[in-house]
């Protein structure tokens, strides 16, 4: 009897550990596209990702690059004061979108060019991302705004 016991508890343990690791597993397979890492132009510059890689990239749009094609199609340089990479858009631009102004974007570095696939401004005068800040701040680029309540 006592020995049933024992063997018992020994199987449930490992049926809860099995299950655990098959969750953990679908969970990280579920998740393999909706991570994507942060980078700042000066890490793209400095280490080139593969351009299967997705992955975000963040600073400000360099003053004078900004270029609208004939179709959705837009360029642009963006900088954390460091480095700048060349940016290929092809969509709607956020209204908030312009020269000097914080943004992030989604997609691959291909033949050097980001080509993005999703672009997000700041959505009002003093907000900037945590990740474009901390990579301007890395730069000595990025000054704090003033005022406060």
């Amino acid at each position: 009897m006592r020995n049933l016991k024992k063997r018992r508890r020994i199987q449930v343990i490992m049926v809860a550990f099995v299950a655990l690791i098959l969750a953990t597993g679908l969970i990280g397979y579920g998740m393999r596209d909706g991570i994507n890492f942060f980078r700042s132009p000066s890490e793209v510059i400095a280490e080139p990702p593969s351009p299967n890689e997705v992955f975000r990239i963040g600073g400000l749009v360099e003053e004078g690059t900004l270029q609208r094609g004939t179709d959705d199609t837009v360029t642009f340089s963006v900088t954390d004061g460091g480095a700048s990479v060349p940016v290929k858009f092809t969509g709607l631009l956020p209204d908030l979108f312009g020269e000097n102004q914080g943004m992030v974007g989604t997609g691959r570095y291909v033949n050097g060019v980001f080509e993005a696939t999703e672009i997000l401004a700041k959505h009002d005068e003093d907000y900037m991302p945590r990740e474009v800040v901390d990579a301007l701040k890395k730069q000595g680029v990025y000054v704090e705004q003033g005022g406060g309540s």
